[in-house]
């Protein structure tokens, strides 16, 4: 065929492409992600509880709008202060990628798909041993060294099963960008074709350079495109090129669809309660905090009048009065201040009774939730939900209590918990996800069903 109707015939296959690419591969590259993102989350939490990293006090306010690949470790300074920072812009890079970027055509670009390239590359998962060459792969490969000597067989599980996951998925998620790759370089040698070299009986690099800034505006010139596309359309072998061009961009035939299984909801609901379960790291942090702020105030010095009835009080061995902190916090609904008195003792043996509730929603414990029914799991994740919400408002409260309240001497002693308030935030957030993603599920089989058709065919 000549050029021309070659330009016909690739904008075909690009269409069909670009289609194949919306429907059936970006979403299951979105979902590799996701798991890439949950592999690295277990390893990176684990570092922290090892206490082999800080927890970043700022993560909750960085603000992402753009992909960035984060600072590779140096060999000077802190490194324990610079792969705290980046591993927390790593985690919040992945986050934003799965929570928030666009898998499309119009997202998925020749730059963002080098960024996104960077980020996937940042740790080699793929050769994670101590002869790699990033230096932020060598320490890490370090660290989770040092966890893995001496630790207990579940933690050493997680790490292999994190570090496999991490293994397999950067793979796929490579193959993904690969065949993203090769639509957006087509499609740009198209546009050339289109708006430059359509007229021209010969072509140089040069010469379609000469051209382009003012027919393609605002655009990245690529020469290494403009060279493919020379010997595609000018050169005794271009017939060759340009076929294999089209072989690369033909859509795989869609194979039979097999018979679905029906559809279990229940790994939806076990997925929210594991989400919600992260509470309990936050509280095991809180608790000691409010422990310390509470003893600061108690501990304050007390008037005539107060020590007093403390002497009447031990006389008689008489129960301490209880202490009660006058607490304000927004109603998230309504968007007004509510006041609320706090009985810290009972609120404080409530904090360990939810600390133990919401500890066994863990991993470990995924077989015994998988055995409950749907309603049992529904009515579990909605009553989690309703007391990290009660939970994260009253803590709120005691915080800007603690910090508004406390004598000038002592004020810089008050240990804050925003981080951790973040933490159950951001877990009420996700948990609250996918409690709508099965309800969304439900609704959809029913109307399935309302329709007359079996949701499992």
């Amino acid at each position: 065929m000549d050029r021309s109707e070659y330009q016909k015939v690739l904008d075909q296959a690009l269409n069909a492409y670009a289609a194949w690419l919306e429907k059936s591969e970006f979403p299951k590259f979105k979902e590799e992600f996701r798991t890439f993102h949950n592999a690295f989350v277990a390893l990176y939490k684990m570092l922290i509880q090892k206490k082999l990293i800080n927890e970043d006090p700022y993560k909750q306010e960085a603000k992402i709008g753009e992909i960035r690949v984060p600072k590779a470790i140096t060999y000077e300074g802190d490194r324990m202060d610079q792969l705290t920072m980046n591993l927390s812009a790593y985690d919040n890079q992945l986050d934003f990628l799965v929570n928030f970027f666009q898998f499309s055509i119009d997202f998925l670009n020749l730059d963002n798909i080098k960024r996104i390239l960077g980020l996937v590359r940042y740790i080699d998962w793929t050769h994670f041993t101590s002869d790699t060459h990033g230096s932020t792969t060598k320490v890490l490969v370090d660290l989770i060294g040092q966890i893995r000597g001496g630790a207990d067989p579940l933690t050493i599980n997680v790490i292999s099963e994190s570090l496999g996951k991490l293994n397999k998925t950067t793979g796929l998620i490579m193959g993904y960008l690969k065949i993203a790759t090769t639509f957006n370089r087509e499609s740009y040698k198209l546009e050339l074709r289109q708006t430059i070299t359509g007229t021209m009986n010969d072509a140089t690099v040069e010469a379609i350079k000469k051209k382009f800034s003012s027919a393609m505006s605002g655009k990245p010139f690529y020469p290494d495109l403009a060279e493919e596309l020379i010997k595609e359309d000018y050169s005794s072998g271009g017939e060759q090129l340009r076929n294999a061009v089209l072989n690369q961009l033909a859509v795989p035939e869609e194979k039979p669809k097999a018979v679905k299984k029906a559809v279990d909801f229940k790994l939806t609901l076990v997925d929210g309660i594991v989400v919600i379960s992260s509470v309990s790291v936050a509280l095991q942090d809180i608790i000691p905090r409010m422990d310390d702020n509470h003893l600061l105030f108690q501990n304050r010095k007390l008037s005539f009048g107060e020590k007093l009835k403390d002497i009447f009080r031990q006389m008689f061995n008489k129960e301490p009065e209880p202490v009660i902190y006058e607490i304000e916090y927004i109603d998230p609904v309504k968007g007004v201040t509510i006041k609320e008195k706090v009985n810290f003792n009972i609120f404080r043996a409530d904090l360990d009774k939810r600390l133990r509730t919401f500890s066994s929603f863990g991993v470990r414990n995924m077989s015994r939730l998988s055995e409950m029914d749907e309603k049992q799991l529904s009515s579990i994740l909605e009553r989690a939900v309703r007391d990290a919400q009660s939970l994260h408002k009253t803590l709120t409260g005691l915080d800007e209590f603690f910090k508004a309240e406390a004598p000038q001497e002592n004020r810089d002693k008050v240990k804050g918990i925003k981080p951790e308030l973040g933490t159950i935030k951001n877990a009420i957030i996700k948990a609250n996800q996918k409690r709508h993603e099965y309800s969304a599920q439900l609704e959809e089989e029913e109307q399935l069903k309302r329709l007359g058709v079996n949701p499992s065919s």
